[in-house]
């Protein structure tokens, strides 16, 4: 193809797609192997030591993958990443590089629950920790920041409330402190949402969500700008100085903006496993072919049960940053400007047992734990999700007890409002 930029709709499906030289296939195959033969004990010796760029093992690289990987790269607009086996692995991997026993990290307070419970318990046993703030306070993100901070982590619409972070102000407060900016895009994809035009050094997504869009495999990605500077500050000697674990070699030094993303497959998916397998990247890649498609689908309908449901008397707040009461809305033009998403929260009059009732009563929606399915989702986040968290963590991430979350999906609107007012209709009775 020509030099010029090409567009998203494009890229969604060329990106990293090339007729198989072998045979001609126009898909991408699925490469199911574990191995790959080398040229000779030169050519193996040369990929070992990242002399060239090739393929291994498939714990390392994968051509499914690597095609799965450089598409989404240019759909976030970044200059290299990885795939590996699912959201969760990507964030732990993202983080992977930059941290040592003792450090920490500065995080959201709107996170999905999972997550919540990944960076206050799980990577305690790495000997990191989290400390969490609410990044609509600028100033309390600041003085959160220590010596030991190595990254600031947030999600660009958090789940479960679909709160927009304002990315340009979180960026620009990471590059006053000299810290890489980790944001998990999820909930947002690159279609509504370019993190690292906000100032965002790391973007990571659960490919199992809207990427995918079929609700049929678990996946992972890391998207790295290439741009931050890993040596400035010596604080992230995995990247900036001899790494021990790979024969002394200075990755920044040797690989400049692409030091993150082979890093991460060299040391990284080598010693944590953290593989994705080829059949999933095939489904995923087959998936982002209509990424824009759907997620168009996907707002103009959420944004019609959100107008529908904050007019109901059954209701008494509805998160989405769609509506222009939401305190969000603002930032939609600026973060989101094709729209915020189709994941939010309502709180039902009736507390507790009502979420539960309607939960139970609902017909065409799927309760499920999982979100950006092409079928409409639903869960009561402080039963499930969120269950783990203490009541005023649950409050502070949007996940209280009279609140449900919803995945609007791309059936036919009327079709999904039906369903909400008949399962509200027993849930209020």
């Amino acid at each position: 193809m020509s030099e010029r930029q090409l567009g998203f709709d494009t890229l969604q499906i060329h990106a990293g797609a090339h007729p198989d030289p072998a045979t001609g296939a126009r898909q991408v195959p699925i490469y199911q192997t574990t191995a790959y033969a080398f040229r000779d004990a030169d050519h193996a010796a040369k990929l070992f030591n990242l002399e060239e760029v090739g393929y291994v093992y498939s714990r390392l690289t994968n051509p499914t993958v690597s095609a799965l990987a450089e598409r989404i790269t240019h759909l976030e607009g970044g200059v290299g990443g990885i795939c590996c086996s699912s959201g969760h692995a990507a964030q732990i991997m993202a983080l992977f590089p930059l941290m040592m026993p003792g450090c920490n990290i500065v995080a959201s307070t709107r996170l999905y629950g999972g997550s919540y419970t990944q960076l206050t318990h799980t990577i305690k046993r790495f000997g990191w920790s989290a400390r969490l703030v609410d990044f609509d306070d600028l100033d309390a993100v600041r003085a959160a920041v220590d010596d030991n901070t190595r990254a600031i982590f947030c999600e660009s619409i958090a789940n479960p409330g679909g709160y927009i972070t304002d990315l340009d102000a979180i960026g620009e407060l990471a590059n006053d402190v000299g810290l890489p900016l980790i944001v998990d895009n999820t909930s947002a994809t690159p279609y509504l949402c370019r993190p690292i035009e906000h100032g965002a050094t790391l973007v990571v997504n659960s490919t199992t969500k809207y990427l995918t869009g079929n609700g049929t495999v678990t996946g992972g990605a890391i998207v790295d700008s290439g741009k931050f500077d890993w040596a400035a500050s010596g604080k992230f000697p995995s990247l900036a100085s001899p790494e021990a674990a790979y024969h002394g070699l200075n990755f920044y030094e040797a690989l400049g903006g692409m030091a993150f993303t082979f890093h991460s497959i060299a040391v990284g998916l080598r010693d944590l496993g953290m593989t994705m397998n080829p059949q999933g990247a095939h489904y995923t890649l087959m998936g982002i072919e209509t990424l824009s498609l759907r997620m168009d689908k996907h707002v103009a309908n959420a944004q019609i049960v959100a107008n529908w449901l904050e007019n109901d008397p059954r209701i008494e707040k509805v998160t989405y940053a769609g509506l222009k009461s939401s305190p969000y809305y603002d930032r939609i033009e600026r973060i989101c400007p094709k729209g915020a998403g189709a994941l939010f929260t309502f709180a039902i009059k009736g507390g507790y047992d009502a979420c539960l009732k309607l939960i139970d009563s609902v017909e065409l929606f799927s309760h499920v734990a999982n979100l950006g399915d092409a079928r409409s989702l639903i869960i009561h986040s402080a039963s499930t999700t969120h269950r783990q968290l203490s009541d005023e963590q649950r409050v502070a991430a949007g996940a209280d007890n009279n609140v449900v979350r919803v995945s609007i999906g791309i059936e036919d609107p009327a079709d999904i409002i039906a369903d909400l007012d008949q399962a509200l209709a027993k849930a209020t009775a």
